[in-house]
């Protein structure tokens, strides 16, 4: 049977517009080449139920629509944006691409993919031409993983077209998805849009991450200053310091291959890409000044995803922070409710069997993630010695970042 959507990539932005789109009703073809981001049965069997379809073969494509492009763009060996997979899922959908088809990228790019590299492949590919054929439209993914409170249905949705029709089309697929949907003036603006909102996530995390580093040598408590500066009802938002930046969007640096770096990026990277080295010196400082060396201590980590109450570790600092331990010659375990293993360079960091043994037992335990199901109060009392990187502790209960 046709559908009336295909999502081209399965993954971490993909797999929640399908569901979302299921959930609403909307026949939805889910295309996937390679491996799609991790889905309870429950889940599947729910949107199978809601309509949903898996697919591997692209001539299903050439029956829907509606395409949305959302295949990871990682970074590549260069630094900048690897589009292989926007490439595939493109020269897989212009095969079979029909007129009147609305085709949607919401993969992180630069300001201008959508118009210079993306429309070639698709009018190449079918022999259609974009703005009179079919539509074509850039949205910026929105995506926050494991948040309840703000969900597809109440995220407004950015839409930038290639042509006035093609926004139009665009706003009313996505008016069936959630209550507001935001017309950009165009593809770029729409593109710069993903740009903007992924780099002030980056350059505020780096400003309170050193605000943490020049608080702990002035001995301030970072974690008091910003309770006190979020009743500011104006001119300010709370972000909070964190062992490292973890997650799928990663920092832009640069506006666009032919374009200068955004040299506040820059030095944002520096500073967050900095804090894993920075929890170990203070994790070196603290068990030297209670008589006890890195070499032979045993360490206990706990959390090593990047996000509370949530199973995802892509680009969580846990794993560059258990490596520089190793390398220390400290003797590593770890405590995650949501990863049942886990390793390290191919070498497997054993878990903790009793997790408050583990904590009694541990010359030095460091909180890398505040999952909900942390005792952290009792925690504290077992631990020789906490090093708390989320500020989640009690006061005085632990050592803060």
């Amino acid at each position: 049977m046709p559908a009336d959507l295909a999502v081209i990539g399965l993954g971490q932005l993909g797999l929640p517009l399908a569901q979302a789109a299921a959930t609403t009703g909307i026949p939805t073809l889910g295309y996937q080449s390679g491996d799609p981001a991790p889905l309870s049965a429950a889940d599947l069997r729910r949107m199978l139920s809601s309509g949903f379809r898996p697919a591997t073969d692209p001539a299903e494509l050439g029956r829907v629509r509606t395409a949305v492009i959302c295949t990871p763009t990682p970074r590549g060996a260069d630094g900048g944006l690897d589009l292989t997979q926007v490439t595939a899922a493109a020269r897989a959908l212009a095969t079979h691409l029909r007129p009147h088809t609305t085709v949607i990228l919401e993969s992180p790019v630069y300001p201008g993919t959508t118009e210079e590299f993306l429309r070639p492949l698709l009018e190449e590919g079918s022999g259609l031409r974009a703005g009179r054929d079919f539509h074509l439209a850039y949205s910026p993914s929105r995506v926050d993983p494991g948040n309840r409170d703000h969900t597809p249905a109440n995220t407004p949705k950015v839409i930038g077209g290639l042509t006035p029709a093609c926004t139009e089309s665009a706003a009313a697929f996505y008016g069936r998805l959630t209550d507001k949907v935001v017309r950009a003036r165009g593809p770029r603006e729409a593109e710069t849009v993903q740009l903007l909102e992924t780099n002030y996530r980056h350059v505020n995390i780096a400003l309170v991450n050193e605000m943490a580093v020049l608080c702990h040598e002035l001995g301030v408590d970072l974690w008091d200053v910003i309770r006190c500066a979020e009743t500011k009802p104006f001119g300010f938002q709370a972000f909070r310091p964190g062992p490292g930046v973890g997650g799928h969007a990663v920092p832009r640096d640069l506006a666009g291959p032919r374009t200068r770096a955004l040299r506040m990026v820059e030095l944002a990277q520096q500073v967050n890409n900095h804090m894993p080295q920075y929890v170990i010196q203070r994790a070196a400082t603290l068990l030297n000044e209670h008589g006890k060396s890195a070499r032979g201590a045993r360490v206990l980590l706990l959390g090593v995803t990047y996000k509370p109450d949530h199973a995802d570790q892509q680009g969580s600092p846990a794993r560059e922070i258990a490596l520089r331990l190793m390398e220390l010659g400290a003797a590593i375990t770890y405590d995650d409710p949501y990863v049942p293993s886990w390793s390290v360079l191919d070498h497997p960091v054993p878990r903790a069997d009793s997790l408050y043994e583990a904590t009694a037992d541990a010359d030095l335990t460091i909180l890398l993630q505040h999952h909900r199901t942390y005792d952290l109060q009792g925690l504290s009392v077992k631990a020789q010695l906490l090093l708390d990187t989320r500020g989640a502790t009690p006061t005085g209960a632990a050592h803060r970042l």
